[in-house]
């Protein structure tokens, strides 16, 4: 893999640069924009019972946000201190002190009238609990039992009928590993991660393109790079450290490309609080917006190719990099006569963006002398997701975008330490250091000395729809075992969702905090585990940021508020492994942290170098800072593959909208506001363009309802510059009109995008009235002859 070594951090320009200001008026005053420093304060306010430790945590530890790799106050990209709002709203899962017991032990019912944001500020759960059926509250429990029971379950069950789940809540690639480790020494592959959910597409679609399973490049790619394209990631939202490596870039004169339906605010102008020039008179950050349908973005990358291909014919070489092509590349051919069979007429049908628009930027991409393609969720949650991505790989192999200096492929992450989570094998497709297929299996098998499963596990969405299959189904999953994770919030069809969390034999959360699936009923018992934070884990734990980057946190000393019965998540999963199969309990054993990352070394053989971080600043980059180094590809003969795939028919009919889901002012699920400071928007407001609601007679703020065949969303209409035909609605709210059971064909995520029909909310339910009533007589009568 990579030659190369990241050249470490670089520093900002001292001198201001007034033409990128957003405004002249000092810290956008009266404009739409998240308040940093009020924010701030409120933080610091929230924090008042242990601000030391929350000090130290902030100065020693490495972020469990976002993925940017944020250790400290430092990163690998630019010199000086940075700090976001994402990490701060974060903070206080780590410094809360425990839940008070009168709410620990109130009346269910009272416990489930609270959302899950009210649940998190309630406090941390302060021992192990159970609920059986009839019981009206948690009864605390001790550890010793909790487990017995658990593994007392687990040895009267067939492995195929439990199933794991991790979530992404801070969780540290030592406990990934255990996690993986003891879920296959148990004798399951039914074992899935937050992170495959939401990427697990990227990494099918660039293994089949370049060889690889994660960004090509860093953000220090960004700097200078000519062109940075994002594609369906609004990452001042997201990651919002990420703005400051674009303001770095802005000033080396990259240019800034968004494509996504929704114009961005944030990645219009941003105030970028730890850059005083920003902070005062904020950052034009996008220099064009590409408003493409949802789904539509296949097609406008079909168009950039076929202008490509336009472009060559009249003039050779004045868009592919023919000698990268050449030598790196396979499937040019194939590709060229794929493109060329789309009409512009689907082409612009398909996108919603016109001819001389994608021209455009097909232009600008083939006067770049570098770019790099960065993309998130936007891409990743549709159906034909792993089709999406590999066109991104076409674009930058045609361009030769791959392999060296500013120049790249990155899939952004959401979650601090996600990358990692597949990376050590908590994931039904793949074990640490490869993918679930015979060699991979037998070289584990030998590192682990004993013998895996070799049936293929199911992924989250599975396994939720088998714990409904009939009582003697080999499959049917009676016990699931989740650290974090909330499916009624994450997962499409939250009534099945609920129904199937209830129909479990045994439910057990080992979490920090309660959420409302914690709440849900199961047939024999509830159990809940405190867990340690990852900033309380024994041995200090790792976690892998989006650019390959792996920082060691060490434990945090200070808690005023310890939870004092709370363990350490890898060490729980230890601790369970050997009451289920006492016999070979050496087998399973770490003494500590260390010995987990000098297993991880050998497991994973990217990960060499894991083992050698041990104090707090301590990282390594695995795979170096490019991977496809000079265009050469891990692939088997070494070259990318460029992938031909049609333009996907989305089933649209006359007066249909299609809606994708938004996050505002939250993490994940985790919902910190109920107003979203960068649109002004609330969390039932549906976002609109004001000409498709002027064709419905759609006033402003007017009650409107979203409805298809799974679901009714009733919320306020809110115009918005969006692609016509397109809505967005905040998420989890708007998930009730997502439906089970539709995946990606490839990588099986849920697909969070979905055809609807909007009406005004008097229409809608004057026509509900009538059909309602017409039904009801048609039953009378039916019932009447019978």
């Amino acid at each position: 893999m990579g030659k190369t070594k990241h050249s470490g951090p670089i520093k900002l320009p001292h001198t201001p640069a007034p033409k990128l200001w957003a405004s002249k008026v000092p810290f956008g005053l009266g404009k739409v924009k998240p308040k940093h420093i009020r924010d701030t304060m409120k933080v610091v306010w929230n924090n008042r019972d242990n601000l030391q430790y929350a000090k130290n945590i902030i100065t020693k530890g490495v972020c469990d946000g976002c993925a940017l790799g944020v250790a400290g106050l430092y990163d690998q990209t630019l010199a000086g201190p940075h700090l976001c709002t994402t990490r701060l709203n974060v903070l206080r899962l780590n410094t809360m002190p425990a839940m008070k017991e009168e709410i620990v032990h109130a009346d269910i019912d009272e416990l489930r009238k609270y959302s899950s944001a009210e649940l998190r500020e309630l406090g941390r759960i302060p021992y192990p609990l159970i609920r059986r059926p009839g019981e009206r509250r948690f009864s605390r429990i001790e550890w010793d039992e909790a487990m017995d029971l658990i593994a007392d379950k687990m040895k009267k069950l067939d492995p195929k009928n439990y199933a794991f789940y991790l979530t992404a809540r801070g969780i540290t690639n030592e406990s990934y590993y255990v996690a993986a480790k003891v879920a296959r020494f148990l004798g399951t592959n039914h074992i899935d991660n937050a992170s495959r959910i939401c990427h697990s597409p990227s990494k099918t679609a660039l293994k089949r393109s370049l060889g690889i399973g994660a960004s090509s490049c860093n953000y220090k790619d960004w700097i200078g790079s000519d062109v940075i394209v994002f594609w369906g990631s609004v990452a001042a939202n997201n990651q919002p450290v990420s703005t400051k490596y674009m303001y770095a870039a802005k000033r080396k004169g990259t240019k800034i490309i968004c494509i996504n339906p929704y114009r961005e605010p944030s990645m219009e102008k941003y105030w970028i609080p730890s850059i005083g020039e920003s902070a005062l008179f904020g950052t034009k950050l996008a220099d064009d917006f590409y408003q493409v349908n949802i789904g539509g973005d296949i097609a406008f990358m079909h168009g950039i190719m076929k202008h490509w291909f336009e472009m060559e014919a009249a003039e050779p070489g004045s868009a592919i990099d023919h000698a990268f092509v050449e030598a790196h590349v396979n499937g040019y051919e194939e590709l060229k006569a794929k493109v060329a069979e789309q009409s512009w007429e689907a082409i612009v049908a398909s996108s919603g963006v016109t001819q001389e628009r994608i021209a455009e930027l097909a232009e600008l991409l083939a006067k770049s002398k570098s770019g790099v393609f960065v993309w998130s969720m936007g891409l990743t949650m549709h159906t034909f997701a792993s089709d999406n991505i590999s066109q991104v790989a076409n674009l930058a192999l045609l361009r030769g975008f791959l392999g060296r200096e500013h120049c790249g492929v990155m899939p952004i992450r959401g979650h601090s330490g996600v990358q990692g989570s597949g990376e050590m094998g908590a994931d039904p497709f793949v074990l640490p250091g490869g993918d679930f297929e015979p060699a991979n299996i037998e070289r584990i098998e030998k590192l682990w000395k004993f013998e895996l499963p070799k049936w293929q596990g199911d992924v989250l969405g599975v396994s939720l729809e088998n714990i409904m299959l009939p009582e003697d189904h080999e499959r049917k999953i009676k016990l699931y075992y989740l650290s974090g994770g909330n499916f009624l919030e994450t997962m499409p069809d939250p009534d099945f969702v609920e129904k199937a969390l209830s129909e479990l034999e045994i439910r057990v959360h080992q979490d920090i905090i309660f959420n409302t699936s914690t709440l849900v009923d199961a047939k024999e018992a509830v159990i809940v585990l405190p867990a340690k934070t990852r900033f309380e884990q024994d041995g200090g734990g790792t976690s892998t940021s989006t650019e390959r980057m792996v920082y060691f946190s060490p434990p945090i000393d200070g808690n005023k508020q310890m939870i004092e019965e709370a363990r350490s998540e890898w060490k729980i999963y230890l601790d369970l492994a050997k009451r289920v199969r006492p016999e070979d309990a050496e087998l399973i054993d770490f003494a500590d942290g260390q010995a987990i990352r000098d297993e991880i070394a050998l497991a994973n053989p990217n990960y060499d170098g894991i083992q050698h971080l041990k104090e707090q600043g301590d990282v390594f980059q695995w795979g170096g800072a490019w991977l496809c180094e000079d265009g050469v590809c891990p692939t088997p003969d070494g070259k990318g593959n460029l992938i031909a795939v049609d333009i996907p028919d989305l089933n649209k009919t006359a007066g249909d909208f299609y809606i994708t889901t938004r996050r505002g002012k939250q993490f994940n699920s985790m919902v910190y506001s109920e107003n979203d400071p960068n649109n002004d928007a609330d969390r039932y407001d549906v976002l609109m363009n004001a000409e498709d609601a002027k064709d419905l007679s759609i006033t402003e703020r007017e009650n409107i309802v979203v409805y298809n065949q799974y679901g009714v969303f009733s919320g306020k209409a809110r115009f918005i510059d969006i692609a016509r035909g397109n809505i967005e609605l905040y998420f989890p709210e708007g998930n009730f009109l997502l439906p089970k059971g539709v995946y990606e064909d490839l990588a099986k995520i849920p697909s969070y995008n979905i055809a609807v029909k909007v009406e005004k909310a008097e229409r809608f339910n004057a026509r509900k009235d009538v059909s309602y009533l017409e039904r009801r007589i048609e039953e009378l009568e039916e019932t009447a002859e019978g």
